[in-house]
């Protein structure tokens, strides 16, 4: 029998009060922090060039030719970095029937009422639609990106390619911040997510109450511990 699909390369129970579970390899997490960076990066030097009441956060990148050099680079970053994770991730974002149940009943997901949700793998349909719009829009990112980036290749497109691709990079650009937005809001306002993506792991409880259906899968494959409710 195959595993199951949200299981992934160093998930792992450590029975002990309070049972700990391993959500994120070393790799992984160093993956993930580059990721973030350069997104942060990208948006702070992006708006400083967006608007001229902006443009004082040059200043942070040693003034506005730097800025408008390094800007593209870090987006090249993002870009390798970011398909390292979706390589990681992609197989446990597909979208499950679950899921559908879980947005369905995002009433009970704002109110904290966990006992009303479905179980659920390792990453929520929240979860998920951040992973797969963040793919779509770096995607977006650095097409429109490459099409404005003059130094190597404006020769290559037309004056007016390179207007609407200046357009569609802005707008992604927004897009995609406002999704950063909603993933650092979730990551807070979920107590214990956090430190999975800093440590590592997570309490058996956590897991429990968060994504029963992967910790089922997990302790069942890893033969490691029963069905019974994890110590906190």
């Amino acid at each position: 029998m195959s595993a199951p699909y949200d299981l992934e390369t160093g998930d792992a129970v450590h029975p002990g009060r309070p049972v700990q579970v391993d959500r994120y390899t070393v790799g992984a997490r160093i993956n993930h922090w580059v990721t973030a960076i350069s997104l942060i990066l990208l948006a702070i030097s992006g708006l400083a060039l967006f608007h001229p009441s902006l443009y004082f956060l040059t200043g942070l990148f040693g003034g506005g030719q730097m800025t408008r050099t390094i800007h593209p680079w870090i987006g090249v970053v993002l870009f390798f970095s970011f398909a390292g994770m979706f390589l990681r991730f992609w197989k446990a974002n597909l979208w499950k029937s679950e899921d559908g149940t879980w947005m369905r009943r995002i009433r009970d997901v704002i109110a904290g009422h966990e006992e009303k949700l479905p179980e659920l793998g390792k990453y929520n349909a929240g979860q998920k639609m951040v992973f797969w719009g963040m793919s779509l829009l770096i995607m977006v990112l650095i097409t429109s990106g490459v099409v404005i980036w003059q130094a190597y290749f404006a020769s290559y497109t037309t004056i007016e390619q390179q207007r609407i691709a200046l357009l569609v990079h802005a707008l992604a650009a927004v897009a995609i911040i406002c999704v950063w937005i909603v993933h650092v809001y979730a990551a807070i306002w979920v107590k214990g997510t956090i430190s999975a993506m800093t440590r590592g792991q997570v309490t058996g409880g956590w897991a429990w109450r968060h994504h029963r259906k992967w910790f089922r899968e997990l302790v069942s494959s890893r033969k490691s511990g029963t069905r019974g409710t994890p110590a906190e």
